[in-house]
C-alpha cells in the first residue's frame, strides 16, 4: 500500500506502471494459450450497422482489450478516481479510447459523452459494478444508457488459468504467463424505450445474472474456484 501511495504521486512511475501493464496484457496473450469463444454475437451487430454497450465486471477487465480486434472505436468509461486514470492511462497504449466519470458522480455528463459516442456508430464498455463495487452486482446506469441510447448491452467475461486473485474488493484477475485463458460473448441485453423505473431494475438484475453465469462457466471450466458476489450493501 505504501508503494502503491508512492506510486500515485509520481507521475513518471504512474506512467511507467500504466505501460508495463498494457505490455503485460500483451504477453500474456502471446505466451498463453488463448481463446474468443460467441465473436458471432458482435459480428453480427456489427453488420447491422448496431453499435452497443459492452459490460464485465471490474475484476475481469484486464484482458478485455483482446476481445477487440475490431475497426469500429472502443471507448471505455472510467472513473476519476486515480485508478480510474491508471486505467484510461493503461488502455490508451492498448488503442481504445476512455471516457472520464462514472453514473453517480457527475453522471449526466457521462452519459451525455457516451451517447454522443454511440450515436457516431461507436461502441461504449462500462464495468456495471465499478467503480467501487459492490463486486459482481450492476447498477442500473448502464441500463439507462442502452435504453436512452436504443443499443442493446453484450455481456463478456473471461477467466483464465493458471491466475492471481488480487485481495481487492473486486478480486481482479490476473492472469500468469504460458496458462490457458478464454474470453466469452454473452447474449444481447435489449431494453425497450419506454422501459419504466421497474423494467430498468430487472434488466440490471438480469444483466446482473448474465454476467455472473459467464464468469461461474468460465471458471468452472478452467477448475478454478468460484468468486462470488459480494452482498448488495459491500463497498470498496
Amino acid at each position: 500500500m505504501a508503494f502503491y501511495k508512492t506510486l500515485m504521486r509520481k507521475p513518471a512511475l504512474r506512467a511507467g506502471a500504466c505501460w508495463l501493464t498494457a505490455r503485460y496484457i500483451r504477453l500474456i496473450k502471446i505466451v498463453g494459450r488463448w481463446s474468443v469463444e460467441g465473436t458471432e454475437i458482435p459480428e453480427k451487430l456489427f453488420a447491422a450497422n448496431q453499435p452497443f454497450l459492452v459490460a464485465f465486471w471490474h475484476g475481469r477487465l484486464l484482458m478485455m482489450s483482446e476481445a477487440w480486434p475490431y475497426p469500429t472505436p472502443f471507448n471505455m468509461v472510467v472513473s476519476q478516481h486515480r485508478d480510474g486514470q491508471l486505467i484510461a492511462r493503461t488502455i490508451g497504449h492498448l488503442g481504445f479510447g476512455s471516457i472520464l466519470g462514472s453514473t453517480t458522480q457527475g453522471g449526466s455528463t457521462v452519459v451525455r459523452s457516451v451517447l454522443r459516442a454511440l450515436k457516431a456508430g461507436e461502441c461504449v464498455g462500462l464495468t456495471p459494478d465499478g467503480p467501487q463495487g459492490p463486486r459482481m452486482r450492476a447498477s442500473p446506469g448502464i441500463v439507462q444508457m442502452a435504453k436512452l441510447a436504443g443499443v442493446p448491452i453484450v455481456p463478456i467475461a473471461f477467466a483464465a488459468r493458471p491466475n492471481k486473485l488480487i485481495k481487492s474488493w473486486d478480486r481482479l484477475m490476473v492472469p500468469l504467463p504460458f496458462g490457458r485463458g478464454v474470453i466469452r460473448w454473452g447474449k444481447p441485453l435489449e431494453v425497450a424505450r419506454d422501459a419504466d423505473e421497474a423494467a430498468v431494475r430487472n434488466a440490471a438484475k438480469l444483466l446482473e445474472d448474465r454476467l455472473n453465469q459467464l464468469v461461474h462457466d468460465l471458471d468452472d471450466s478452467l477448475g478454478l474456484a468460484e468468486v462470488e458476489p459480494a452482498t448488495a450493501e459491500a463497498k470498496a
